[in-house]
């Protein structure tokens, strides 16, 4: 009817031109000429709205028409007339920009081995070996989904510093082959002035044309590795920020409310919290695995932790303090990064037993709190000097020993020779 509506003025124009031109065709214009014309307009008025009427009922039959079969054909594809527009039911009841972007994100099922994955995690990460074969289980398993609403996975990694967790999630990254985003959560503990430094700033407030550090990120980078470490030290306002992340597979961009997907990104967050009990509880529930994470998730909840975080998070891994060999191994490892850091190689064999017995006694002394970590940082302050040395020296490969119970760097033979 509204098109009918838009036609009839013009219907009447055309009427009242044709009888104009038809009028003055075959009559000059006179005063007695004018008086007909009125006469006569009059009259073809008269007659022109019966062909109006006449022509606007056979037009209301074909535009009906018209209109019926375009109704049926939006409602065989899905679409229906709301308040003179045409509306997609998606777009009724739904978010249809969100599922076009799920549909054009979702992720081809990837299969990986295990136990591949949890051995070469092993080879790196000492002493969590329980941890690893889990996580690789995880992972497996959720990489094979080939529909996901939510993140490949929320990982939360509890247990005293120094035992692998921000290692083990770095490990994941390059493993998977994935780009980390590392965030340090102890930096954003003020609220909304922090959260707009990782979800980007409303429109009229400073930093509102650019993206935020983590939606940013994720928008360029949607497969990451997300380490949110030390997570309890952030603000509950950004906890609250990551429900949605977490739950729903997107995060919002403040700047333009853009939805970032997650449903590519694997999400891991370290704790220090509740250590004294985690401990306890990994030694009490050493070899009942369930019953291990629900009782971490109370004392998680116990230290501070939000239910509806705990929540959404897919799995607890607790890790153990160190013991014995596993202090050593990783003291190893620490020393070779440092040496190598000085541009220096050690010889097989290089490090000594009674250097790596001392670190073992020590951390055996002092609180499970204390990183190993702390020790090595103490070896590094005593040989640093000697190590420069013996780069400046020209020394390729070295050994560390003791003279006079100072630990030194020893110049090595080169192995190729």
């Amino acid at each position: 009817m509204s098109l009918l509506n838009r036609l009839m003025p013009l219907m009447f124009l055309i009427i009242v031109g044709v009888t104009l031109f038809q009028f003055f065709s075959a009559h000059p214009i006179t005063l007695h000429g004018l008086r007909e014309f009125f006469a006569a307009a009059a009259a073809a008025v008269v007659h022109g709205w019966i062909y109006i009427v006449v022509f606007a009922i056979l037009l209301w039959i074909v535009v009906l028409a018209a209109v019926i079969h375009e109704h049926r054909s939006r409602e065989r594809h899905g679409v229906t007339r709301n308040r003179g527009k045409l509306m997609d039911v998606l777009d009724r009841l739904t978010n249809r920009q969100l599922l076009e972007q799920r549909l054009s994100e979702a992720a081809e099922p990837t299969y990986i081995d295990a136990d591949a994955l949890s051995r070469k995690l092993k080879e790196r990460v000492i002493g969590q070996d329980a941890a690893c074969d889990d996580l690789a289980a995880q992972i497996r398993r959720r990489l094979a989904l080939s529909q996901r609403g939510k993140p490949i996975g929320v990982f939360l990694f509890a247990g005293p510093p120094g035992t692998g967790k921000s290692y083990l999630a770095k490990r994941l990254a390059i493993e998977l082959d994935r780009k980390l985003l590392h965030f340090d959560m102890s930096q954003f503990a003020r609220g909304s002035a922090s959260s707009t430094q990782l979800f980007g700033s409303s429109k009229g407030y400073v930093g509102s044309d650019s993206y935020g550090k983590l939606t940013g990120a994720l928008r360029d980078v949607p497969d990451s590795v997300v380490l949110l470490d030390e997570f309890e030290k952030a603000h509950p306002e950004i906890h609250k920020n990551f429900l949605t992340a977490w739950n729903d597979g997107f995060i919002t961009e403040s700047s333009d409310g853009k939805q970032i997907s997650t449903t590519r990104s694997i999400f891991v967050m370290t704790t220090n919290a509740a250590v004294e009990s985690l401990s306890e509880l990994a030694v009490r529930y050493a070899h009942e695995p369930d019953e291990l994470r629900r009782a971490s998730v109370n004392a998680l909840m116990e230290s501070g932790f939000a239910p509806e975080v705990l929540n959404r998070i897919d799995r607890v891994f607790v890790f153990t303090p160190l013991q014995g060999l596993d202090i050593a191994r990783v003291s190893a490892l620490e020393i070779e990064a440092m040496i190598r850091n000085y541009g220096l190689e050690v010889v097989s064999g290089g490090i000594s037993p009674d250097l790596l017995f001392n670190i073992v006694r020590r951390q055996q002394k002092i609180s499970s709190a204390t990183s190993s970590r702390d020790l090595v940082r103490s070896i590094e302050e005593s040989i640093a000097d000697s190590l420069i040395d013996a780069k400046k020296a020209g020394a390729r490969y070295i050994s560390l020993g003791e003279r006079n119970g100072v630990i030194v760097a020893i110049v090595g033979p080169d192995p190729r020779t």
